[in-house]
């Protein structure tokens, strides 16, 4: 009987939905801003730099808890860093909603960006050192549907809220505005995932590691079986035997060439792309950038809630082909399809052209109703796209793709850079979108996903079916 159909799938798949509550709240956390953009905008009285920093913010935060949540987890734990990140979700939906200057927004954001930072790298790493080699890449989209369901989520309750109440701004229960309850309503799944985390296992690669062989037994007999079990931590320890030293930032260095190695260029480069192709300008402006073609504010709302949708058939998608078409076909299809429709997308938006309303002062980009319809099928086709490649694929990979010794360290630069190009693309948009308008930021969107599909074609190599020790730097 092969090993793998010795497998204890409920078990299995019980740990990834644990883990994945940190995927949940991650798309929560990034998506709710969306909809209290101009309730921030009325209470902190800001305006284009100051409301993408507001926004942005908590992307500082999400860069440095990537950063030292590998570290860190090769020093504590893989499920002690979840744990961490878990309070500290809890800290920030609370504080968030809460603050009443815009200096004490921004630190509790900071705060829930390093949760969001934190449970980005450590979940997919989590699952794929708990998940079985033939299809452990479908095990980490998981980590993907459910970011994208947090997002839907999120899109939802604002939805919902500001319906309920007629705008943001509005009071909505006990004295406070919607835009606080907005983030409130994080306050549920947080609190359940904390409690969840206190019953699952700590990452056999992990305990074996620290020289904890016999809990690594444990661990993976119940996953495995006795016999597969031992046998897998002997594999683990062979590999760590080979190059076992506490793991240190040297270990990204080929001496013998005498440069950084390699994968962790390709880490970089493909943590930088899923940004650089402006995906999160949709997630997090959202609400903002159909204001400004002329939708209301609740038909702009809505649109999220679809986008929301499709975002996790798309991402459905990906679940069931990553093991079985492999992770870079998915990547090239994702790449070419978001270069089409971004592309599609800032034809719509240079037709336009501007108009003043004269009550508000506001200036909108009117749209003819083909070209509107363009924009809006376009954009939506985008954000498939990269659901269905981009999105789960690149976290996926970052999960397996480098070697036992280095992927606490490799997912710690590799996090910086995703959530330090977040950081830029996010702060810059409202500057760009102020100063030169929709179509030159799209466009800049658009070359990205462009130069995206050169460097996966030389750059990224397959891992579909490999096992982590047989990844190599």
């Amino acid at each position: 009987m092969k090993t793998e159909e010795k497998v204890n799938n409920l078990y299995v798949i019980g740990i990834t939905l644990v883990a994945t509550l940190g995927g949940f709240l991650f798309g929560f956390d990034s998506g709710v801003i969306n909809g209290t953009v101009k309730g921030l905008e009325s209470a902190f009285n800001a305006e284009d730099i100051g409301s993408g920093f507001n926004v942005a913010s908590m992307l500082l935060g999400c860069a440095v808890g990537a950063f030292f949540a590998g570290k860190l987890a090769d020093a504590y734990g893989r499920r002690s860093m979840l744990i961490l990140s878990a309070i500290f979700f809890i800290i920030s939906a609370w504080g968030s909603g809460i603050a009443t200057t815009s200096p004490e927004f921004i630190v509790y954001r900071i705060i829930g960006g390093l949760a969001v930072g934190a449970a980005s790298v450590m979940a997919p790493a989590y699952i794929a050192e708990i998940a079985p080699a033939r299809f452990r890449g479908a095990l980490a989209t998981v980590q993907q549907v459910a970011i994208i369901f947090g997002l839907f989520m999120s899109f939802l309750s604002n939805y919902l809220l500001a319906d309920i109440s007629g705008s943001a701004e509005n009071i909505l229960w006990l004295d406070y505005q919607t835009w606080r309850w907005m983030f409130w309503m994080e306050l549920f799944p947080a609190a359940v995932f904390l409690i969840s985390l206190l019953f699952i296992p700590e990452s056999p690669r992990y305990l074996v590691a620290k020289q904890k062989n016999d809990k690594a037994v444990k661990v993976l007999s119940r996953l495995y079986g006795a016999v597969v079990g031992q046998r897998k931590v002997d594999e683990i320890d062979a590999s760590l035997a080979k190059d076992h030293h506490k793991p240190s930032w040297s270990d990204l260095y080929d001496k013998t060439l005498g440069r950084i190695k390699p994968i962790v260029w390709i880490g970089i480069g493909l943590a930088s792309f899923q940004q650089f192709v402006g995906i999160n300008v949709v997630f997090y402006y959202g609400s903002v950038l159909w204001q400004a073609v002329g939708f209301g504010e609740n038909d702009a709302l809505l649109i999220n809630v679809v986008s929301g949708a499709l975002s996790i058939g798309a991402v459905a998608a990906a679940l069931v082909l990553v093991d079985k078409v492999g992770r870079k076909p998915l990547l090239v299809i994702g790449s070419v399809g978001m270069s089409i429709t971004l592309a599609l997308v800032v034809v719509a938006f240079t037709s336009g052209s501007l108009v003043t309303n004269p009550e508000t002062g506001d200036t909108t980009l009117q749209l003819s109703d083909s070209m509107g319809m363009l924009a809006l099928i376009a954009a939506n086709l985008y954000v498939v796209f990269f659901n269905a490649s981009w999105g789960p694929v690149m976290w996926v990979m970052l999960g397996e793709m480098f070697p036992n010794q280095i992927r606490g360290l490799g997912l710690a630069i590799a996090g910086l850079a995703q959530w330090g190009s977040n950081f830029l693309v996010t702060l810059t948009f409202p500057m760009i979108l102020g100063s030169a308008g929709l179509a030159v930021a799209y466009s800049l969107y658009t070359v990205g996903a462009i130069i995206s599909i050169f460097f996966v074609i030389k750059y990224v190599y397959e891992t579909k079916g490999k096992e982590l020790e047989e990844m190599e730097g």
